[in-house]
Order: structure tokens, then sequence, then C-alpha cells
């Protein structure tokens, strides 16, 4: 098998049509339009042929999908429910400044498990993103010539954040401290090597 052929890339939708400094995890928010498409004109001059692509259900993945799915028909597209954002529950559609810092504090206090506005925690995360990362290794080391296709996943920066963990062999975490704190751009993309540690930013 080729070093191509192992290599998973995931990129982050384009800038959601949401006001700045809104919680909009599981929020089934739009992308801009023009942002969208310049993301999929860039992924569509870059990824290898017949590339099996993955998407978030949600809105502003699907919106990139599609379009990208128009540039490059040979292309083969999935969705998949675990790569979606995390879900903030109440917290949903409201200014982050706006949620109580007693809040915020139980959620830091228990960073992993406790479920910040009643939606979901961080190690449900990790557990659903675990789940279709130790699939996708399995189907580069085991699987048919189909299923050794380069991949793409289009998802969210909490997803990226928990895959970043995952490349480092890093299932569970208990402090925020812990969790990857760079800044992933709208339209940005990670690649990583499935059968082996491994991440570099593009």
């Amino acid at each position: 098998m080729s070093a191509l052929s192992a290599k998973l890339w995931l990129v982050r939708h384009a800038q959601p049509l949401v006001d700045a400094g809104l919680c909009y995890g599981a929020l089934d928010a739009p992308a801009c339009p023009a942002k969208t498409q310049q993301v999929a004109q860039q992924l569509a001059l870059a990824l290898p042929q017949k590339a099996q692509v993955t998407t978030s259900p949600l809105l502003r993945c699907t919106q990139l999908a599609q379009a990208l799915l128009a540039l490059r028909p040979d292309l083969h597209l999935l969705a998949d429910a675990r790569l979606r954002e995390m879900d903030f529950g109440a917290w949903e559609g409201r200014a982050w400044d706006s949620i109580a810092a007693a809040d915020m504090a139980a959620w830091t206090a228990d960073f992993a498990h406790h479920a910040p506005g009643g939606g979901e925690s961080v190690a449900a995360l990790m557990a659903r993103v675990a789940q279709i990362w130790d699939e996708a290794g399995d189907e580069a080391r085991t699987g048919t010539c189909a299923t050794k296709q380069p991949r793409l996943w289009i998802t969210h920066a909490g997803v990226m954040r928990a895959t970043q963990l995952m490349a480092q062999g890093q299932r569970h975490i208990t402090q925020a401290a812990q969790w990857p704190a760079g800044h992933i751009d709208f339209g940005q993309r990670l690649e990583f090597a499935l059968l082996q540690p491994g991440i570099v930013k593009k």
C-alpha cells in the first residue's frame, strides 16, 4: 500500500452565517456560499482521484461537500453523524459571554465528563471520533483497494482537535489544558497518517 493511500485529510467548513461570539456547536447554521465555493475549489485541485469524502450531516459541512462534488464528480460521498460538532445543549445559539461563570467553571472542573448546557461531554465527543478514526485505520490496513483510497472528512473544529489527540495516541483527557489549543481557521485542512502517528498543518 502506498503512503498516499494511508492519508486522512480533515477540513473545517467555511465561515458560518452566525454572529461573532455565538455558541453554535450543534446549531445547524448555513455557511457563507462564496466562502464555501472558495474552499471547495481549493479542495478540488488538491484531492487525489477517487478519494473518499465523508461529511458531517450539519448544513455548513454538507454545503461544502455538495460544492466539492459538483467540481469533482469522481469523488465518493458519504455522511456520518460521528463527524458532527459537539452539542452544547441549552448553550446553543447563545453568546459565549452570556453564559454564567459558574456554568463555565462547572465544565472546567470536570472537563471530560461534564456536559455543557446539558448537551454532550468531551468524553462522548472523543469516543465517537475514536470510533470512526479506528475504522478508517482498519480499512487502510486491511481493506480492499477501494477502501484504501485517500480520504477526506468535512467536519468541525471540535472533531479536528479530537482527531489531533487520536493521532498522538491520546484517547482520554481529564483537564481543559490537555485539549488542543491551536486555532483552526474556517476552511483549514489538517493531514494525518492513518498508519503511523503524525500531523501536518496545511
